[in-house]
């Protein structure tokens, strides 16, 4: 009786909770005073907070049976579900519906089904098996190869439908590995080549190269701890020269945040012991820095056609964007936000809500939505519960008696933490609007039911520490 009902309440509560605001942050959305509702069946099937409802009882169904289960099942047949997430992802190429340009979805009565959202699931599973394998060490090249073959095979399935959205959030799958052993580098080569990909989409080759310049100068400054004159004087004049090229450009924080960071990762300082190879790698590092810049510079100006630049100038450079075109999605959310003040509207009285002026408010912008009825309140508490929910998960995962729970467990504060951070981040402009769902709030069956198979087989794993 003990392993059947003991259950932590901190997780299912704030499962819970997160999924009533978003019952009914989908009702506000989709209110109409004016539609007729028959009876209880017509509103489950012919509203979406009805269609929603039924999605969550599906979710609190699967939730119960997955609780009675043992939780053996996981870990024996991981592979199993990892292949059949993948048999469904290359049916959706050949079967599923396209919406929006991505041929992404199942579709049945009126319902639609998403295999990307539990391909996440299933990956987790079969990640975590891997990782609790014996022989496995994740600072050998073999095993950290596999390990990313694990993950790169549903990514390369889901770029196929195209997807690029659900295809970035697998990067939540680096905290499961990092947590069993993955070498540090790899991250900073990670953030490096992210920093560069923005560099090069926002400056000019040149502008560039005097940046890395200017770090390179920094770095050899603080890695012998040596005053150099001439250096010192070099490093100075090159940030003088990037500061001027900034202010010309109307872009000083991007400059000096990206000038000032990235460059003393990029030039590996973890990996120099001696002078000797400071001296012989930095060029290297920094040739090959700069090439991949330039190939991004060049990509986007060259090779990206104007809707695809725009997808991304909504985000780097919002002044280059039509307020009445690509920026009108982002300009509406913020609004929304903004004008919900301190403590919102209250319910249904939010007038950019219902005047339906936010487009994809019920999926994508579901947060403005929260923004505006319930204000800076109201917003701070759905962070708040989101933040409580992936620390509670992470420390679950720290007490867990296999490495196959615990591989697991990281791998769903991960994705909870991704899709959390992006999605909310895009509805205020501080990321690309890639459509990713705000977990348990955002409308959509598929993601409520792969979030829900996540939560479901933690707290199951969960219970195994109190086995004798």
């Amino acid at each position: 009786m003990r392993k059947r009902l003991n259950i932590d309440l901190s997780v299912l509560s704030l499962y819970l909770a997160l999924m009533a605001i978003g019952w009914y942050a989908i009702y506000v959305v989709s209110y109409n005073s004016a539609q007729e509702i028959n009876g209880f069946s017509d509103f489950l099937l012919n509203t979406p907070a009805g269609k929603q409802t039924i999605w969550i009882g599906i979710s609190f169904s699967l939730m119960l049976v997955i609780l009675l289960m043992d939780w053996k099942i996981w870990q024996t047949y991981a592979y199993l579900f990892y292949g059949l997430g993948l048999v469904l992802l290359v049916l959706v190429l050949f079967l599923g519906k396209e919406i929006k340009g991505a041929t992404a979805w199942f579709y049945f009565g009126g319902f639609t089904l998403q295999p990307s959202e539990l391909a996440k699931f299933a990956t987790n599973l079969a990640l975590a098996a891997y990782l609790a394998t014996y022989r496995v060490n994740m600072k050998k090249w073999s095993s950290q190869w596999y390990a990313f073959a694990l993950v790169g095979a549903p990514v390369a399935l889901i770029m196929l439908q195209p997807d690029a959205g659900s295809a970035l959030t697998f990067t939540a799958f680096l905290v499961p590995m990092y947590r069993e052993g993955l070498p540090s580098s790899y991250y900073i080569l990670f953030f490096s080549a992210f920093a560069l990909l923005i560099l090069g989409i926002l400056y000019e080759p040149v502008l560039i190269l005097i940046f890395m310049l200017m770090g390179a100068n920094l770095l050899y400054l603080l890695r012998f701890r040596e005053f150099r004159l001439l250096r010192f004087l070099l490093w100075l004049a090159l940030t003088a020269l990037s500061v001027w090229q900034a202010f010309w450009r109307e872009q000083l924080p991007m400059a000096l945040l990206l000038s000032g960071i990235p460059f003393v990762l990029l030039t590996f300082y973890w990996f120099f012991k001696a002078r000797s190879n400071l001296s012989t790698l930095m060029p290297m590092s920094l040739l090959l820095a700069f090439l991949f810049a330039w190939g991004v510079h060049y990509g986007f100006t060259k090779v990206l056609k104007p809707h695809q630049q725009d997808r991304i100038n909504v985000w780097l450079n919002p002044e280059k964007c039509d307020p009445q075109g690509s920026l009108y999605n982002l300009l509406q959310s913020k609004m929304a936000i903004a004008s919900g003040g301190f403590a919102g509207k209250g319910a249904l009285g939010g007038s950019m809500t219902r005047g339906n002026f936010v487009p994809e408010q019920a999926t994508d912008f579901i947060f403005s939505t929260i923004g505006e009825e319930q204000g800076f309140i109201g917003s701070l508490l759905v962070i708040g519960l989101f933040l409580a929910l992936i620390l509670r998960l992470t420390i679950l995962a720290e007490r867990q008696r296999s490495v196959f729970a615990r591989a697991f467990t990281y791998g769903v504060a991960g994705l909870l933490f991704v899709h959390f951070f992006v999605n909310i981040s895009m509805t205020m402009g501080l990321m690309p609007v890639i459509g990713i769902p705000l977990p348990f709030i955002s409308k959509g069956g598929s993601a409520l039911l792969g979030f829900t198979l996540l939560i479901a087989v933690a707290l199951k794993l969960n219970q195994y520490r109190y086995l004798d």
